[in-house]
């Protein structure tokens, strides 16, 4: 069933978090932090609505990084009950589709709970103060990927914040599987 995460709290602060990564480093939110933003995003390897989107996430984390904005994954997911989100299988995902950001691995989901993730994809996009300034959609595409010439909502967004510090007003959700829990 698809999820849609509550809207951009502004100015709440990005929790910390210490968590392995595919690339067999160990990453703190200090590392991934950018000097004009910071991009955490959950995402997993089976959802759908992360799959029709990969390449558009590659490229948006391509273009914000150049722009000094740090980006990170985290994948939470119960894996006993989703094993194509496994450690293993998030470092082949990884390689295979070359991640220029950490994909790290929340395996007791605290770290989702901090962020208060509901959904895969969900997008917190933080200022150089690591206070959240979005929590919405990369792009108008749903379950299935829309036309290319989609406006990029995620990328704008943080441009925005990369060049002013601040978010823009209105922002549509992400949408997506919810987080899998464990029970």
């Amino acid at each position: 069933m698809a999820q849609v995460p509550s809207v951009c709290d502004f100015g709440w602060k990005a929790p910390s978090f210490s968590l392995p990564a595919t690339d067999g480093k160990t990453y703190d939110l200090s590392d991934v932090s950018g000097p004009n933003g910071t991009l955490v995003m959950f995402i997993c390897n089976h959802c759908p609505y992360v799959l029709s989107v990969l390449d558009r996430i590659i490229r948006d984390a391509h273009d914000l990084q150049a722009m000094g904005v740090g980006v990170a994954a985290i994948s939470a997911n119960d894996v006993v009950a989703y094993p194509q989100d496994s450690f293993e299988n998030m470092g082949k995902m990884a390689i295979e589709h070359g991640f220029p950001f950490p994909y790290l691995y929340d395996e007791p989901q605290d770290v989702a709970r901090a962020y208060d993730a509901a959904c895969t994809p969900d997008f917190f996009g933080f200022n150089r103060d690591l206070e959240l300034q979005y929590r919405g959609r990369l792009d108008a595409s749903g379950r299935n990927a829309g036309p290319s010439d989609l406006r990029r909502d995620l990328f704008e967004a943080m441009k925005l914040v990369a060049e002013t510090g601040q978010g823009p007003k209105d922002q549509i959700a992400s949408m997506g599987c919810s987080i899998k829990w464990k029970s």
